[in-house]
């Protein structure tokens, strides 16, 4: 017997994040950011000192980490992000890690995976796939207000074009990588928040979830 599965993809600043938490809080799943996986690799190899090139020792770091215990303030930091945007273009890394990840979606009661290849390639027959998307200005202005209240206004922060360019590329980066390239699912719900709040885009996701399980 395996758990309910939400699968949620979308590109960086699109809120998907946000969502995955709510609906694994509403309905008391397990949740998993599965960006997390890949810089929990580039976190183990850079405390020990490795080089972040050797595919043979990112694999033995994946092997070894604990999808359980990811420590999200640790792991956000932004050099980190850096170096695991080299981890995650290693097909044999991204092999262990869907592993990893599948095994957490099968758990129960339910668990909800967001990332960039969940619904496509991590979990093909989740019972719900959503795809959530925005604008890429809204996306960099979301990122960019994100960023100002944490490190106080007029204090240090990036500008919105820097951060603009910074979504436009990693947009490209994910998009266009061979291996697992952020798309929609064919059978994915879109859910476009440009326009929409946080508690619009809940109730818009938590009915599609909602129907599936009535299903």
């Amino acid at each position: 017997m395996t758990g309910f599965t939400i699968a949620i993809d979308g590109p960086a600043a699109s809120g998907k994040g946000t969502l995955a938490r709510r609906l694994a809080a509403q309905f008391g799943f397990h949740h998993l950011d599965t960006g997390l996986t890949y810089r929990a690799v580039a976190h183990a190899l850079l405390q020990a000192d490795l080089p972040l090139d050797n595919e043979e020792l990112a694999v033995v770091a994946a092997e070894n980490i604990d999808l359980g215990g990811l420590d999200r303030d640790i792991l956000s930091d932004h050099a980190i992000g850096e170096a695991a945007s080299k981890i995650a273009v290693m097909s044999k890394v991204r092999r262990v890690l869907v592993d990893k990840q599948r095994e957490f979606a099968a758990r129960e009661p339910g668990a909800v995976l967001d990332g960039r290849d969940i619904g496509t390639v991590v979990c093909p027959d989740a019972p719900v796939k959503l795809y959530v998307t925005a604008s890429r200005e809204v996306r960099a202005k979301r990122r960019h207000l994100e960023m100002a209240a944490k490190n106080g206004y007029g204090g240090g922060t990036v500008s919105y074009e820097e951060i603009l360019a910074d979504i436009v590329r990693r947009d490209e980066r994910d998009m266009g990588r061979a291996d697992s390239p952020l798309k929609p699912a064919s059978d994915a719900h879109l859910i476009d928040t440009s326009s929409m709040d946080i508690e619009t885009a809940f109730k818009t996701a938590l009915a599609i979830v909602n129907t599936a399980r009535d299903g």
